[in-house]
């Protein structure tokens, strides 16, 4: 065959949905950059590839997410798929606390709350995130800068490989700040840990450590972000040596006592350095680089599919429950953490609640007194 034989158009076609106009620099926005990929042995950049770094950044409320922020995720996942250029997609986000700790409580109980239809229009767009996550033709690593909970605990889930800070915690809030932990946790954590560890850590509200969840499996590597004199240590908060205490392993249990009080000593007069935790992400994305792209992607869309089967299957579900719940529960729940700093308590009394429910009492404003905290 004579391929010079037929005529062919010689322009290159744009694919892109988006432009730029849902990423930022001021906070609370998404920025989007493309960084060059480097050899890690060299640290020679290589001419004409890239990462595409999607930033959460809202440092000053815990990489909470915004409803711009969510269409500026939807937008970075879109923008790095259509990159001839972009060889993965790094979801992050800004300072060294938080990588996302989910939606803005603020923004859900002051627009959100006791709003069922427009919660439910943002549980769209929010579903949108977690679909353009997981149908992002490029690998998508997490690189998690800091505490992963609640939301930004399930659009960590829906990353392909987490990389973290040995500082990160991980964990639901749901069923304590009056939401479930459906936009993804109920659908993913039991791909990587037994069903018992994945229900206590859905509905239980404890927060663990990195190492806990490189050790139930639910990421790949905690990296040491703390120096002291020079040196790289490792997370003091945390044990790090397994061994049995009461015939249960407690590697990557919390220190207690005077222990925990020392941690938090070395901890405050220690240097936060990321440079270690970037060199690991440089040396995946150097691996992932040196594989054929479509074998890489149509292996990695196989491998999402057991993840994609169960939330396509329950989304519409969860979004039609999450907006009604607007209405009970999350009203509550949202509002108590929203206030927490004029009523010194983040959650409603969650006894007398049960028992007024156990009295058939309607939800009502006299509901609503009994069980939120009193203003200061």
């Amino acid at each position: 065959m004579d391929l010079n034989k037929w005529p062919r158009q010689t322009d290159v076609k744009n694919h892109e949905l988006f432009g730029d106009e849902h990423f930022g620099t001021e906070a609370p926005c998404v920025i989007y950059e493309k960084r060059p990929i480097k050899n890690p042995k060299t640290g020679e950049e290589v001419p004409g590839l890239y990462t595409a770094w999607v930033i959460l950044n809202n440092p000053s409320q815990y990489g909470s997410y915004t409803t711009e922020m969510v269409k500026g995720v939807i937008a970075g996942a879109a923008k790095a798929s259509a990159d001839r250029s972009v060889a993965a997609m790094i979801f992050t986000s800004v300072g060294d606390k938080a990588f996302c700790t989910g939606g803005n409580t603020v923004e859900y109980a002051e627009y959100y709350s006791s709003n069922p239809s427009e919660y439910m229009q943002y549980m769209d767009l929010f579903n949108g995130m977690v679909d353009g996550l997981l149908d992002c033709k490029k690998p998508v690593i997490c690189r998690v800068n800091g505490m992963r909970v609640a939301g930004g605990q399930e659009i960590g889930m829906a990353c392909d490989i987490a990389i973290a800070s040995d500082l990160a915690v991980f964990g639901q809030a749901g069923p304590r700040h009056g939401s479930a932990p459906v936009g993804g946790s109920t659908d993913f954590l039991h791909w990587n840990m037994s069903m018992e560890n994945a229900m206590w850590n859905c509905i239980s509200c404890e927060v663990w450590s990195a190492y806990k969840m490189v050790w139930k499996g639910l990421i790949t590597k905690a990296v040491p972000v703390l120096k002291v004199n020079g040196e790289f240590i490792r997370n003091p908060q945390v044990i790090t040596d397994k061994f049995v205490d009461n015939g249960e392993i407690v590697y990557g249990e919390n220190v207690t006592g005077e222990a925990a009080a020392k941690a938090k000593e070395i901890i405050k007069s220690a240097e936060v350095d990321f440079s270690m935790l970037d060199g690991e992400v440089e040396k995946l994305i150097w691996t992932l680089t040196n594989l054929f792209p479509n074998c890489l992607q149509m292996s990695i869309d196989m491998m999402r599919q057991k993840k994609k089967f169960f939330w396509d299957m329950n989304k519409l579900a969860y979004r039609h429950w999450l907006g009604t719940n607007m209405s009970s529960e999350a009203y509550l729940g949202f509002n108590a953490f929203s206030t927490k700093k004029l009523t010194g308590k983040d959650t409603i009394d969650f006894i007398k609640y049960r028992q007024l429910l156990a009295e058939a009492h309607p939800f009502d404003q006299e509901l609503i007194d009994a069980v939120m905290a009193p203003r200061k």
